[in-house]
Order: C-alpha cells, then sequence, then structure tokens
C-alpha cells in the first residue's frame, strides 16, 4: 500500500493548509488500514476533519472565506479518489462513509452541491452495488431524520439510481428494499414544503424520475416472471409519486410537468385507469386512484397514459357496480390527513361526474346486490362527510354534500337506509351532520310515499320501512344513554328529527292504511311520554333560565331553541289530537 503518495494536487492549492490536512488524514487512514484493517477507526480522522469544515460554514453561513475553504477541501476530495494512485483499500473504506458525509455540503452552493455530486458518482461507480445499496439508504434514512431541504438528498438520490442499474443478482429484491427509503424522504421533504424551494423541489423529483427510469431500463434486462413484478412494483412506485405530487401541489409547483412525465410509465406497467380506479388492478393501496384524478385534472396527464378519460367516466355511469368500486377506492384519498383540500376537491368533481352523467337506463347491474359493497361505501361515505364537516371552504363542502346525495341515492334503499342510520350513530358529536343525514331520511320518506301510493292504486302490496324511522329517530330523541338529548349542543339534530317526525304523522293521517305504525297507540304512547314530554320540561326549563340573564350569551342561547320549539309544539299537539281521537286522553 503507497500511503506516501495518496494523490496528485493542484499546484495552486497544494500548499493550502487545509489541503495539507486533507493529505495528512487519508494517509493516515491508508496507515491504519495497512497495519489492523480496521475500517471505522481508519476513516474516524477523514470524516472527523469534514465535519470540522462543516462546521465552521454551518456556524456562519454569509463567510465567504469558509465557503470558499470548504469548496477547494470537496474539490481536493475528489481529486483524491479519482486518482488512480489511490489504494482500492482506501477508496472502498470510506465508501462506507463519504456518501452520507459529503452531501451535507450540498446546501453551500451550487458548485459545492456539483462536487458533492462528483463525489457520490466516483463512489458508486466504483464500490460493490450491493455494499453501496445498502450505503445509501442508510444515508438517506439518517438524512431524513434531521434535514427537510431537498438539495440534502439529491446526490444521493442520484447515486441510488446508478446503483440500481448496476445490480447484478437479486436485482427486484434489493430494488423493493430501497424504493421505500426513496418514499419516505419524499414524504418528509414534501411536508415541509414552501415555494421558497421550488426549484430544489424540481431536482428533487428529477432525480426521482431517473430511478423510475432506471428501474424501467433494469426490468428489460430480466427474464420474463422477475420482469413483470418490477414492472408491477414500478406502477406502484409511480403511484405513490403521483399521491405525493398531490400534496406538493399546494406549493404552487409546475406538478402536471410532473405527473405527465410519471403517466407515462403506467402504460409499461399495465395499469389501466378503469383498473386502478375500480381497485381490479391492486388492492388496498392508498394512492391508486391518483393517476386517475390528475387525469381529471389536466389532458395532458391522461394522453400521457394512453387514456381517454371520458371513456372511463362512460364505464363508470354505466355499471353500478363499477362506480360502487370505484367510490370505494377514493375513500382512500378523501380521507387521507396528507392531501391538500385542492385535491380532495378534484376527487369530489370527478366523483360528480361519474354520477352526474349516470344514465340509468344502460346501467346493467341494477339489481346488483350490495351488500357485499355496504362496509366499503360506508367507509367511503364517512370519507366525503369528513370533507363537509372539516373543509373551510363553503363552495368544496357543496360540492361534497352534492357528491354524498348522489352516492346514497345510488344505493338501494335497505341498504341506504341502514348506512344513514351507522352514520347516525358515528356521528354522535356532529349534530349538525345528523341534521343534513335526517333531512334525507325525510326525503326518503317522501319517495318511499309516492312508491307506496302507486303500489296501492294497482293493488300491490308494497312494505313501508316506518318502524324503522321511528327507532332512527329515536337514537336522537331519547338517546341510548337515558334521558332527552343534549341542549343546546344538539338542537340542529333534534330540530331535524321534530321535523321527520312531523312530517311521517302528517302523511300518516293522509294514508291511514299505509303508516299503521305511526299511529298506533302504543307508538303514540311511547313517543309522547318518552320523547315529546320530557323534551318540553327540558326546553321550557332551559328558556326560562335563559330570560333571567341579559347577556348576549344568553340571548343567543334563547334563540337557539327557536327551531326546536317550532317543531316540538306542533308534533304535541297532533300526538295529542291523535290520542284523544283514540280515547286516550
Amino acid at each position: 500500500m503507497k500511503a506516501e503518495k495518496m494523490c496528485d494536487s493542484s499546484i495552486s492549492s497544494a500548499h493550502h493548509p487545509l489541503v495539507l490536512r486533507l493529505h495528512e488524514t487519508l494517509t493516515n487512514c491508508s496507515k491504519i488500514l495497512a497495519e489492523t484493517g480496521d475500517i471505522p477507526k481508519s476513516v474516524a480522522n477523514v470524516v472527523g476533519f469534514l465535519n470540522y469544515i462543516l462546521d465552521d460554514v454551518v456556524s456562519d453561513p454569509e463567510n465567504e472565506s469558509f465557503k470558499e475553504n470548504t469548496l477547494l477541501v470537496l474539490t481536493e476530495l475528489n481529486l483524491c479518489i479519482s486518482s488512480p494512485s489511490l489504494d482500492e483499500t482506501v477508496l472502498d473504506a470510506l465508501s462506507f462513509e463519504l456518501p452520507e458525509v459529503v452531501a451535507q455540503f450540498a446546501f453551500i452552493s451550487d458548485k459545492c452541491r456539483e462536487m458533492v455530486e462528483s463525489v457520490t458518482n466516483h463512489i458508486v461507480l466504483t464500490s460493490n452495488p450491493r455494499d453501496m445499496l445498502a450505503i445509501l439508504c442508510e444515508a438517506l434514512d439518517s438524512h431524513c431524520k434531521v434535514f427537510q431541504e431537498p438539495v440534502y438528498f439529491t446526490p444521493l438520490l442520484s447515486g441510488l439510481a446508478r446503483v440500481f442499474r448496476r445490480i447484478e443478482r437479486r436485482k427486484f429484491e434489493q430494488i423493493k428494499v430501497a424504493l421505500p427509503v426513496v418514499l419516505n424522504v419524499l414524504k418528509s421533504v414534501v411536508a415541509e414544503s414552501d415555494n421558497e424551494k421550488d426549484g430544489q423541489f424540481e431536482e428533487l423529483f428529477a432525480r426521482v424520475l431517473n430511478i423510475a427510469t432506471s428501474m424501467q431500463e433494469v426490468s428489460q434486462q430480466m427474464e420474463a416472471k422477475d420482469k413483470e413484478k418490477l414492472k408491477s412494483l414500478l406502477g406502484l412506485f409511480v403511484l405513490e409519486m403521483m399521491a405525493i405530487s398531490h400534496i406538493l401541489a399546494g406549493v404552487e409547483l409546475n406538478c402536471i410537468s410532473l405527473v405527465v412525465q410519471l403517466s407515462r410509465f403506467l402504460p409499461l406497467c399495465g395499469f389501466p385507469y378503469i383498473g386502478l380506479i375500480t381497485g381490479s388492478v391492486l388492492v388496498n393501496v392508498t394512492s391508486i386512484v391518483c393517476g386517475v384524478i390528475w387525469a381529471h385534472i389536466s389532458d395532458e396527464v391522461g394522453t400521457a397514459a394512453e387514456e381517454d378519460l371520458s371513456v372511463i367516466k362512460h364505464k363508470l355511469q354505466s355499471s353500478r357496480t363499477k362506480r360502487w368500486q370505484a367510490v370505494g377506492m377514493l375513500k382512500y384519498l378523501l380521507s387521507s390527513t396528507d392531501q391538500p383540500c385542492e385535491v380532495k376537491n378534484h376527487a369530489i368533481e370527478f366523483l360528480l361526474s361519474i354520477f352526474n352523467g349516470k344514465a340509468s337506463e344502460i346501467c346493467n347491474d341494477e339489481e346488483e346486490e350490495c351488500s357485499s359493497y355496504t362496509p366499503s361505501l360506508l367507509a367511503a361515505l364517512q370519507a366525503i362527510q369528513r370533507v363537509i364537516i372539516f373543509t373551510s371552504g363553503a363552495l368544496v363542502r357543496n360540492k361534497a354534500f352534492s357528491a354524498f346525495k348522489m352516492v346514497l341515492a345510488d344505493i338501494p334503499s335497505d341498504q341506504r337506509f341502514d348506512i344513514i342510520k351507522a352514520l347516525i350513530i358515528l356521528n354522535t358529536n356532529a349534530p349538525s351532520m345528523i341534521g343534513l343525514l335526517l333531512g334525507l331520511v325525510k326525503e326518503m320518506v317522501y319517495e318511499d310515499y309516492q312508491l307506496v301510493r302507486e303500489a296501492e292504486k294497482k293493488h300491490l302490496k308494497f312494505p313501508f320501512w316506518n318502524f324503522n324511522v321511528l327507532e332512527l329517530l329515536e337514537l336522537v330523541l331519547r338517546p341510548p344513554k337515558g334521558g332527552p338529548p343534549s341542549l343546546p349542543e344538539q338542537n340542529d339534530a333534534v330540530s331535524a328529527a321534530l321535523t321527520v317526525y312531523r312530517f311521517l304523522l302528517m302523511i300518516a293521517s293522509k294514508e291511514e292504511t299505509s303508516y299503521i305504525e305511526v299511529l298506533s297507540e302504543s307508538s303514540l304512547r311511547k313517543v309522547y311520554s318518552e320523547w315529546l314530554l320530557p323534551l318540553r320540561t327540558l326546553v321550557s326549563g332551559m328558556v326560562e333560565e335563559s330570560k333571567e340573564g341579559s347577556s348576549q350569551f344568553e340571548i343567543e342561547i334563547n334563540c337557539s331553541f327557536l327551531p326546536v320549539m317550532s317543531n316540538l309544539y306542533p308534533c304535541i299537539e297532533l300526538v295529542e289530537d291523535k290520542l284523544k281521537n283514540l280515547g286516550c286522553l
């Protein structure tokens, strides 16, 4: 081993103190390796020296002298590791530490970043690819815990793309291990994104696109079975990238261009849009609908993916089963806390487009059994509901509620009623949402009333589920925990429940033969004694208490009871009249 001659030096910098110290540490590294073979100990001085240089710059980022010294050291380091005179054993030892250490210098200047790239690439091209894959992944993971700036990761990602191309054995298994690390880096960096880093993000994603390209190139060299596995892995990677691009869209970058480039991989991976949006291509992948949503946002994306979104929408409009599948897939995006409001807005618009254009006369599966889809539809409706409740923009909330109603209307009435009941039970802390749900129940009652009237005209027996409606209203007007509902917190829900009950009474009074349960003596007695009277006592007491005060808050409390009282007292009067007619009062 030639410890005395480590590398060639440029004449202009050969005698600079920092250059001399770098050579000294490299020489020491060579001696320790020759004497003990202890790799960690041999490179410790080199790493320590580089960290010393880095600390100076970090302590005073505006100091031009520190920046010049850093560039000088990095340039000399690049010359040294590229020199034919450097012993291979020394380079192998340095390869374990240098990628992670030098990547920290990338933020200093463009020239420093170029030197970092050069050092990293030379190490990658001269080291064992299997070892280098582990080294780069460990460096990325380590940086991810400390840094959020994209610039710290670009040299390492660039090196990873080169490593992928150099892997000779077990290519799929090794690449599969590395991709989660890459995605974790992207998610971490994007979570801290802002407009000041636009250029850095573009560079970062360019490196990730290079990783995707390297995977495509590697797949072409593999046998059929492994080739298909790697292509599927590439497809998943691209879809995850699209999901991350959705998040980054809030930074106002040119994400369309990025997604167009990503979309070109989808046909190569065998991922058609109809398979993505219905979930038939993949199962339990939260980001697989993002490609379709991006195509909805921009025609360029669909063109790049060789897909016609209008054809996809027509297929969904023509098949209720496929619509249910699509709704089930969209729940992942709508329920995600990572996706920005704009992206969820586009997802809602896509939902509206496949229901607005639904032509019932061409639906060929109207009798499709719904029970197997009920859990997925319930979860999807909960996701849409979260958009309604938590989104700040009124326009998006209104669109979401329209989509919510369309999805519900697409479900057969029996399952629809069960889903609404489940949503009411799950929304005990969202009285306004319960009020909206009960409003939909009222619409269902009216629809069913119309169907009953038509059935009776034709002397047909048509079942009506008014007893189930009463059970549903009892959840609000006499909660399972006992006693009257909590007011004024539940004012919206209580007012809506009383509205529905009053509507039922009015219908029952006209069509008694079809609505026996609502007007039965047992039902009327229960509603009167267990729902209405306790509620009247509660409301009257709270209103009297509020009259005693004169604060603005007490006045507002008093006013908040007006919707409840405007429905409560008419209900009491109607029930009392019915009970008097039955001779019970």
